[in-house]
């Protein structure tokens, strides 16, 4: 029925953009045989109605019903392109091209009111739909809005640009309603309520914005399916020990405004080894049940050390100073770039980690992924992987895999196919819908094993 639904609007919106070669071959000697009526009321109507509700199946979201809609009127903007192209053939061959060869006038006005009548129905479908995506969609971010902004202006590419869009914005309504109807079957099950609440913790150089969440799609996710989710609020520059000092604070706060006595930390890259610090040196232990690290430097970057190695001191610290003002401004108090870059090399991870024991009591674990090429990370890690590659061996972009090991359970996230895991894909920074790897599935299980194993 739905098809069926579809073949219906197609010709529909063909009539609409074809009226002109229609009514000249079909209908006018119809419709004067038998009404006085014009039949372009109907057809109008039937257009706006098109437009305004067209055929999107069920969404579970405003959203995703919007992203639907535009969707559903791009390909119908496509079928009834390619059948208008036809009927303007068939009538060009029919009517004009017999016109013109016998002389007769004023088919050049028909052919100027056909043209438009074309130009505006078929417009008003392909921007009706592609302004509900570009307003709608994750998946298309700004590469494809602005390729397919350029491709518009060319020929036939515009075409295959635009299947394209439909396809990714294709791809996304149905991963993004499948996923909201698997929360929809286990939401009473909360599978990811666990036993303390979860602190997740950032890295270096972001911060816990209130409307730019450093964790993208995932602590929705997290609460959707039962959780309890807290952010560590630390600033996004800083020494490990100073980290280590503002997470001990953000803890005691949370366990004395809940009761809740200890908390599950979840802490990406740096916000690792202030997760540690705050364990091992602000005496968070009694209060911490599990620290799970993702992507973490335990070992330090041979990269950095080399880096500042190389970097002029003066330049260091103009830079330093560059960087410290921009983040006074985004809120930090004390911002300190240099401790925050030379607490990430090797010698400095190795001196802390000979004073930084693991807590009795705490459980440890720690993620990894890789990339398998630069091109799997977008800028600036897709610039930064080979450099890494070259000191530190196979890694994320930024981390190596032996530095990220930690812990009594270590998992390492093998990429399917040419794909890798970027630093960023492991916090859904960039909200992309990774083929093989579902980040937010992801954390739902991770969470789902702490709760299973009491934590």
């Amino acid at each position: 029925m739905r098809y069926l639904r579809r073949i219906i609007y197609i010709l529909l919106l063909a009539a609409m953009a074809d009226y002109i070669p229609l009514w000249m071959l079909v209908l006018r000697p119809l419709i004067q045989a038998t009404f006085s009526m014009l039949p372009w009321l109907p057809l109008l109507a039937v257009f706006l109605f098109i437009n305004l509700f067209p055929l999107q199946g069920t969404a579970p979201t405003r959203q995703i019903r919007q992203l639907a809609a535009g969707c559903e009127l791009l390909r119908l903007f496509m079928a009834a392109f390619a059948l208008s192209m036809c009927v303007q053939l068939l009538w060009i061959c029919l009517w004009v091209l017999p016109a013109i060869i016998e002389g007769r006038g004023g088919w050049w006005r028909l052919v100027l009111l056909d043209g438009a009548v074309v130009f505006f129905s078929l417009g008003i479908l392909f921007w009706s739909g592609m302004i509900r995506v570009y307003l709608t969609s994750v998946q298309l971010g700004v590469k494809h809005r602005v390729l397919a902004a350029i491709c518009g202006w060319i020929p036939f590419v515009n075409l295959w640009y635009l299947a394209r869009i439909i396809r990714i914005t294709g791809d996304e309504v149905r991963f993004e309603t499948e996923k909201w109807e698997i929360d929809l079957v286990r939401a009473e099950s909360g599978i990811c309520r666990t036993r303390y609440p979860l602190l997740l913790v950032h890295g270096v150089f972001f911060r816990d914005f209130r409307y730019l969440d450093y964790w993208g799609r995932v602590p929705k996710e997290l609460i959707r399916n039962g959780a309890s989710v807290y952010y560590g609020q630390q600033q996004s520059a800083a020494s490990v020990e100073e980290g280590g000092r503002e997470l001990a604070l953000r803890i005691r706060q949370i366990v004395e405004e809940t009761g809740c006595k200890k908390v599950n930390i979840i802490a990406h890259s740096k916000g690792g080894l202030d997760s540690r610090a705050a364990i091992s040196h602000w005496g968070m232990a009694p209060y911490v049940a599990s620290l799970t690290t993702v992507n973490t430097p335990h070992r330090g970057c041979i990269f950095a050390e080399y880096l500042l190695g190389r970097v002029p001191e003066m330049v260091q610290h103009r830079v330093a100073a560059a960087y410290n003002a921009a983040l006074r401004m985004l809120g930090d108090t004390a911002p300190d770039f240099l401790a925050a870059v030379t607490d990430l090399t090797e010698s400095a991870c190795a001196a802390r980690n000979a004073v930084t024991p693991d807590a009795q009591g705490v459980l440890y674990e720690s993620v990894m992924s890789y990339c398998k090429k630069a091109q799997n990370g977008r800028f600036p890690l897709n610039m930064t992987y080979p450099v890494v590659r070259h000191f530190d061996g196979l890694n994320d972009g930024l981390v190596s895999v032996e530095s990220a090991r930690w812990g009594e359970k270590y998992t390492l996230l093998e990429p399917k196919g040419e794909r890798g895991i970027s630093h960023a894909d492991m916090i859904d920074l960039n909200r992309e819908n990774i083929h093989g790897f579902d980040v937010r599935e992801f954390y739902v299980g991770l969470v789902a094993d702490l709760k299973r194993r009491g934590y």
